[in-house]
């Protein structure tokens, strides 16, 4: 038995998971920090960057659940950090510090091969210039029966969605227009998932989806 794929993401009203203009400074693009201002206050946050206290409820439920269960980690290279073209000296080790969030195996799509860089906390991360399939299948073999997660960015998840293989996505919908940046579902066809869940806090909406089959999807007349 192997595990889901899953997306866990936010999102604003207007569906980007990211603001304009991204760069070194700005990496979730202008605006794009108020997208997790929900999430910041939770007890699972302050936990990770090592402080007491944090509110609970269903923020933190959603946040404590985004990370329960996952084995491996699926991200492109975007995410990984600002790097372009060949890694040069490869000294960018990501975003996250010399002790990431993920402590678990991290494959990252690319087109420039590197050698693995191992992390503090047990993440370890894999660059895969095989294309989405080939990090699919490392990430399987990693994660044993436990899900995967492709933490992002958008064109990422899309590819994945394009293709059929994310199981159940978790959207945080932040009440926030963006108009412009990295919108998640462009080109997508959602037609398969059926909505689970749907909650609200005062400052976001958790909506999650599940993939059906055919014949258990719901008639729309």
């Amino acid at each position: 038995m192997t595990g889901k794929l899953r997306v866990s993401v936010a999102v604003s009203l207007d569906g980007y998971m990211a603001g304009p203009d991204q760069s070194l400074d700005a990496p979730l693009g202008v605006g794009g920090p108020r997208l997790h201002e929900w999430f910041y206050p939770t007890r699972t946050f302050r936990s990770m960057v090592g402080e007491e206290g944090g509110t609970t409820g269903v923020d933190d439920r959603h946040a404590i659940e985004a990370a329960a269960g996952v084995g491996a980690t699926i991200m492109g290279r975007n995410m990984f950090g600002p790097v372009r073209g060949d890694w040069g000296d490869e000294s960018w080790t990501g975003w996250w510090g010399d002790d990431p969030v993920y402590h678990h195996p991290v494959f990252v799509l690319t087109h420039h091969e590197r050698e693995p860089v191992e992390m503090k906390g047990g993440t370890t991360f894999h660059f895969v210039t095989g294309g989405i399939e080939a990090a699919l299948e490392q990430a399987r073999a990693a994660a044993g029966d436990a899900d995967i997660r492709i933490g992002g960015g958008a064109e990422t998840i899309r590819q994945y969605l394009r293709a059929g293989h994310v199981d159940a996505m978790h959207l945080a919908v932040v009440p926030v227009l963006f108009g412009r940046g990295a919108r998640l579902l462009d080109g997508v066809d959602s037609d398969g998932y059926v909505c689970t869940e749907l909650v609200s806090s005062e400052k976001v909406t958790h909506v999650r989806f599940e993939r059906v089959d055919i014949d258990q999807r719901p008639n729309v007349t």
